[in-house]
């Protein structure tokens, strides 16, 4: 196990760290760009925690959307729009205009994408038996889908796993895109070390196991998308996972859109 993490982790990271000093001797001087990302990200995050969630729709919209059976899901949207602004479009707008760069130059590059989706293939089938287990336990039946209509139509369910997944996309740019390469430069690979800490904190409304979780799949992400110049496999694993912890929690509970089991809003826990 030593050697594997030590060849797998460690040999890449100390790659990672050489492509930087290289970086930083072409270009030596102060990297304004550490300043600038970590600042906006501070901003960013200010910005999910007292701006972007549902409480929010509830105090700007709410009285307009009040009546409508689909008020829960506007409120999801209000959501997953607030990650995707504060995630993809605020990152992207700096990645053009303060840094100069281009997307494909932070992560969101697709060439190359195919050789390493093997990769994904085996985390997702290593996560898939801790997501079976898990979701025959309490606490995970509690928490997913988020959305608790997503079993009242085909619609509910196609509209939210769609937001779902959007917002997914946007945060592994934000963490596994943005943060990453624009730190790499003065930090090497310590930047994954860097993002994991604001990474795990977003999680702290969920299931202790799933924030520790995060940890350790944030280290694991940020490698790979460091590795592969690419968060396209961290993207896929992360919505495929989530897609089917929403799937199993509802094939446990309320069953799918039609099946006839959905009661309403409140929890239907065997």
């Amino acid at each position: 196990m030593l050697r594997l993490y030590r060849r797998v982790f460690v040999d890449t990271w100390e790659r990672l760290n050489r492509e930087a000093a290289e970086e930083r001797a072409r270009l030596p001087g102060f990297d304004n760009r550490v300043a600038i990302v970590l600042i906006l990200a501070a901003l960013v995050l200010v910005f999910q925690e007292y701006y972007g969630d549902r409480p929010n729709f509830d105090a700007v919209l709410g009285a307009h959307y009040g009546g409508s059976k689909y008020y829960s899901l506007y409120s999801f949207g209000w959501w997953s729009g607030a990650k995707i602004l504060g995630y993809f479009v605020v990152p992207a707008l700096a990645t053009w205009g303060l840094l100069r760069g281009r997307l494909r130059d932070y992560g969101f590059a697709v060439r190359g994408v195919g050789q390493h989706l093997w990769i994904y293939v085996a985390l997702f089938v290593a996560i898939l038996p801790v997501v079976v287990i898990a979701s025959y336990t309490r606490p995970f039946l509690e928490t997913y889908p988020f959305y608790k209509y997503a079993a009242r139509s085909w619609v509910d369910f196609i509209a939210w796993e769609l937001m779902y997944g959007a917002s997914f996309l946007a945060l592994e740019f934000f963490f596994r895109g943005f943060l990453l390469f624009a730190l790499k430069r003065t930090m090497g690979a310590y930047a994954i070390f860097v993002m994991i800490v604001p990474y795990c904190m977003i999680h702290f409304h969920k299931p202790v196991a799933e924030v520790c979780g995060a940890i350790f799949a944030g280290v694991i992400l940020g490698t790979l998308a460091m590795a592969t110049r690419s968060i396209w496999c961290g993207v896929l694993i992360h919505v495929s996972v989530a897609w089917t912890m929403d799937l199993l929690a509802l094939m446990h509970t309320t069953g799918l859109p039609g099946s006839g089991r959905f009661l309403g809003e409140l929890s239907q826990l065997p």
